[in-house]
């Protein structure tokens, strides 16, 4: 077992999206060396046989370095889009009439085919439709169950095959195409730690993925749709974590209401103790230049003065030209914000309410002691990883070093908050949990002899569900050798 890295004492995970432009091991080990803790592996992009290829590397990675990584597998969900254009494309103006329809003949200035019947299905006079991202806005003046005549609002070039928004609409629509089944079934084939799931609008979008999923994945849901920021809380409560996915969601409300919606899905996760990530152009123009601008290093630096638990990369890691020039900016970013006194104020201030119950008093009781007594780190044993996403919600300062005998719980907590995880040997009593608890900390370097350790742990041991002690132990007479699992 490796000692961590400098950059592995940054409280705040990074996801790093692997594409064209990181497929080879050595692309994929600096990545990692340079602080990605989280892999995506985009399903809109690739074939089964690239991510498949992608994800054995990560896990030989994992094998040499001793430290767990966690692999998402991002889906893409329903993609609705416009049929073509007899030329190509048309040029709209405000004011003027275009319907949208069934028919698959090619579009003119007039008219362009709309293949999908639940769209049509849920559409209303006074509706929006936005296309090509918001590029063109139209609104509904009249409709059935195979068209709609609408006004254009904002008109512009609209090419073939764009994509279709239906802001405020609830659509009868599954997140989960047979295309997304399929990659499901692949990717949990493959062994990924966390399945994203897009365009979730309802909680019960939720509950038909984690009924697929069946406990073999941790379910993260992605927010981009105003209907489901409508059903926010349940939809957290409902998923293991989520992620705040402003490509879509910039698209359907308007970009001032972005920041405040971004907000309150980090503070519902928080509160809930779910992992959240906050994605989407965080660095963009890093697809194609050295640096970031000052904006892009600014959004970052919100995301983490907000407390989320990860930033994530996209395609300034899966194919642009400064991938890992990507990664180092954003480490030294979340490096430096975590250094800054404000930060740890604005978190001390955001602390959620302890549920009423014995693990949560013991998380809450763990970060006080912790702060109190300077200890080196939070101990936390469990086998679910539900101790340590609890010491994570509390956004200590200390790291929190999470031993499991489960490898697929050491991997999933490398999204958490200040999770270090250590596939460790179950314990059999206090002794020994203090004694597993200094080895793993001296063979970390999260402290020298004489440093203390607050640790959490139920008894009996080896039972989920039972965090009902906390003791504070001193490292001394250990060496920096771990036992083996």
């Amino acid at each position: 077992m490796n000692s961590l890295a400098p950059s592995r004492f940054r409280q705040t995970k990074i996801v790093a999206t692997l594409g064209p432009a990181t497929s080879t091991p050595a692309k994929i080990r600096a990545l990692h060396d340079g602080g990605a803790n989280v892999f995506r592996m985009n399903f809109s992009h690739g074939s089964h046989a690239d991510h498949a290829a992608r994800i054995q590397l990560v896990r030989e990675i994992e094998r040499d370095t001793g430290r767990p990584i966690a692999i998402m597998a991002d889906l893409q969900g329903p993609k609705l889009r416009l049929a073509t254009f007899a030329t190509g494309g048309v040029d709209l103006v405000p004011g003027q009439a275009f319907r949208l329809d069934l028919s698959m003949a090619p579009g003119d200035a007039t008219r362009v085919g709309m293949p999908h019947a639940e769209i049509f299905a849920a559409l209303e006079p006074g509706a929006d439709l936005l296309l090509d991202d918001g590029r063109v806005r139209l609104t509904v003046v009249a409709c059935s169950a195979d068209h709609a005549d609408t006004r254009v609002v904002s008109g512009n070039r609209l090419s073939d095959r764009k994509g279709v928004n239906v802001p405020g609409v609830v659509l009868p629509v599954s997140p989960l195409t047979p295309k997304d089944l399929a990659d499901l079934a692949f990717a949990l084939d493959q062994g990924v730690d966390w399945v994203a799931l897009s365009f979730v609008q309802r909680p019960s979008d939720v509950e038909e993925a984690r009924g697929l999923i069946a406990g073999r994945a941790a379910l993260l849901s992605k927010m981009e749709k105003p209907q489901a920021i409508e059903h926010l809380d349940a939809i957290v409560a409902l998923s293991d974590g989520v992620m705040v996915a402003r490509g879509d969601l910039g698209v359907e409300v308007p970009p001032e209401d972005v920041p405040s919606i971004q907000k309150r899905i980090i503070l519902s996760a928080r509160r809930a103790g779910k992992p959240v990530i906050v994605a989407t152009q965080m660095l963009e123009s890093m697809v194609t230049a050295p640096a970031p601008t000052r904006a892009e290093a600014s959004d970052v630096a919100t995301a983490i003065f907000d407390g989320a638990d990860a930033i994530m990369l996209s395609a300034e890691t899966a194919s642009g030209a400064y991938p890992l020039e990507s990664v180092a900016i954003m480490d030294r970013i979340a490096r430096k914000v975590e250094s800054d006194p404000m930060y740890r104020t604005m978190l001390d201030n955001q602390h959620a309410k302890p549920d009423e119950t014995s693990a949560d008093a013991i998380a809450a009781a763990a970060r006080q002691v912790s702060e109190t007594v300077d200890a080196a780190a939070i101990v936390t044993y469990t086998s679910s990883g539900a101790t340590a996403l609890r010491a994570a919600r509390e956004r200590p300062a200390a790291p929190i070093l999470c031993l499991t005998p489960s490898v697929a719980t050491s991997r999933r907590m490398a999204m958490a908050y200040g999770v270090h995880a250590v596939v460790s040997q179950d314990v059999r009593n206090v002794a020994d949990m203090v004694c597993e608890a200094m080895i793993q900390a001296r063979a970390l370097d999260l402290g020298d002899d004489g440093a203390q350790l607050v640790i959490t742990a139920g008894e009996p041991f080896g039972r989920p569900g039972t965090t009902n002690l906390l003791r504070i132990a001193r490292i001394e007479g250990v060496t920096a050798q771990p036992r083996a699992a």
